[in-house]
């Protein structure tokens, strides 16, 4: 019998990002996606759900996903996994975008593990195969489990929108290219957890976002 997820949602910094919390439910073994900051927050919600923390997961390199990641791996004590090395500069210049949108210092954060297209990654019990969907960022990564049909998609797409594509290294093309081919093939019934927002399906944004039609 597949290995069952849960997830607690911690939202971080200014910007309300999607920190979450997920966990094997059999061995309450877990990992933390995209730790952007508030990290005694963070670190409530991990006692507060009695979850044992194994590793750090960072869909991309955006200030408002990564920049607590170092602290926090120092914290912990774990490793830190993803996202694709095509988000090297922006991990690398986490101080200085800390600085210029105002939020608590940062540091830069070099993964143990960087994640492309068709790896995997484990999270206690759990599997997470890994897409490569540039486009919000260069170096976005999808984490899929196929057994719980459940993603989380960071900043790729949203509940009725998509991830912005003005950013440096972004390409609009790219990433409806990328939630048409890979992401949402995955299935209707698929549901995912946002880098910001309500979580959705992918059945849903298939019908009704307007950035997927036509």
């Amino acid at each position: 019998m597949p290995a069952t997820p849960r997830a607690a949602i911690v939202p971080v910094t200014p910007f309300q990002q999607n920190c979450t919390l997920i966990w094997d439910d059999a061995t309450k073994v877990g990992a933390v996606v995209d730790p952007g900051g508030d990290l005694d927050r963070i670190e409530a919600a991990i006692r507060a759900q009695g979850v044992k923390v194994e590793k750090i997961l960072l869909t991309h390199g955006h200030i408002d996903h990564a920049g607590g990641a170092a602290e926090l791996k120092e914290r912990l004590g774990v490793p830190v996994e993803g996202p694709h090395d095509a988000d090297k500069f922006l991990l690398d210049s986490l101080p200085v975008a800390a600085e210029s949108y105002g939020l608590e210092p940062a540091r830069p954060i070099t993964p143990d593990r960087w994640l492309n297209e068709g790896d995997s990654v484990t999270v206690g019990g759990l599997t997470f195969d890994i897409l490569f969907v540039p486009g919000h960022s260069p170096g976005s990564v999808v984490f899929v489990s196929r057994d719980a049909r459940f993603a989380l998609v960071g900043d790729v797409v949203f509940q009725g929108s998509i991830g912005r594509t003005d950013l440096p290294g972004g390409n609009h093309e790219q990433l409806i290219r990328g939630i048409k081919d890979k992401v949402l093939p995955l299935g209707d019934d698929v549901a995912f957890i946002p880098g910001h927002g309500p979580t959705g399906t992918l059945g849903q944004e298939r019908q009704t976002n307007p950035f997927l039609q036509g």
